[in-house]
């Protein structure tokens, strides 16, 4: 006999055949956010994202030198962005837009292509030639490493929202706040910008309530055939 349980969105390890009084009842663990496991994936994380920086630091300079040559302004781009239980932080990226992108974005909201609290389009003006082909392989994410050693992100977790964004979350949305958000994460592995908000939230909230460490390397060792593709990404 095979029973189905109605459960949705709940992986496999936190579901468990207990027995009661001789029968065997689904028992479903509830979300972990705090433990051991939690402290290792800290650790871990910190440590290999030191050995990714210190290993890339070649390219990061020559993409630096890159940004700079191609267009005026800094190579790096900081903004902030909200983290875990609702902290700010500022996140790193290599500057891919040219510097008065901020001021333009008023002007380009008509021609938003995405659904819900973000704003996304294919042939955005404000990018420049360097930083279109560092969004198509997502180099412009890997000072976020340094987030990572920081403490202020994780390898793998939801995307870091930007405050306005956080603001107009509806009560359930907040969820992704529950743990640090990731350089990686589900959405990015599952097609990236071509997915609606709402499916994009669904599977960042599957992460949150779902982690595990099996999930982690699965996500990383996605994440590598998802930026050889470039597929989803502008």
């Amino acid at each position: 006999m095979v029973v189905a349980p109605a459960l949705t969105d709940i992986a496999g390890p936190r579901i468990h055949i207990t027995p009661v009084a001789g029968l065997p009842l689904l028992h479903v663990e509830e979300p972990e956010f705090t433990g051991v496991r939690r402290l290792f994936k800290s650790v871990s994380d910190r440590v290999l994202a030191l050995l990714l920086y210190l290993l890339l630091s070649p390219l990061l300079v020559l993409i630096a030198i890159a940004v700079r040559v191609s267009s005026r302004g800094p190579a790096l781009f900081r903004q902030e962005r909200v983290g875990q239980d609702g902290q700010t932080f500022g996140l790193l990226k290599f500057r891919s837009m040219y510097v008065d992108a901020e001021a333009r974005l008023e002007a380009l909201q008509g021609s938003n292509e995405a659904s819900g609290l973000l704003f996304k389009m294919r042939a955005d003006p404000r990018v420049t030639p360097v930083g279109r082909w560092l969004r198509r392989y997502s180099l412009d994410e890997l000072p976020q490493l340094w987030n990572v050693v920081r403490g202020d992100m994780a390898l793998v977790g939801p995307r870091p929202p930007l405050p306005p964004e956080v603001a107009a979350y509806e009560s359930h949305v907040r969820r992704r706040l529950l743990v640090k958000p990731g350089i990686t994460g589900l959405w990015q592995v599952s097609g990236r910008s071509d997915l609606s908000w709402d499916d994009s939230v669904r599977l960042d909230l599957y992460y949150v309530e779902n982690w595990s460490p099996a999930l982690d390397a699965m996500i990383l060792w996605k994440t590598l055939f998802a930026v050889v593709r470039g597929k989803g990404a502008y």
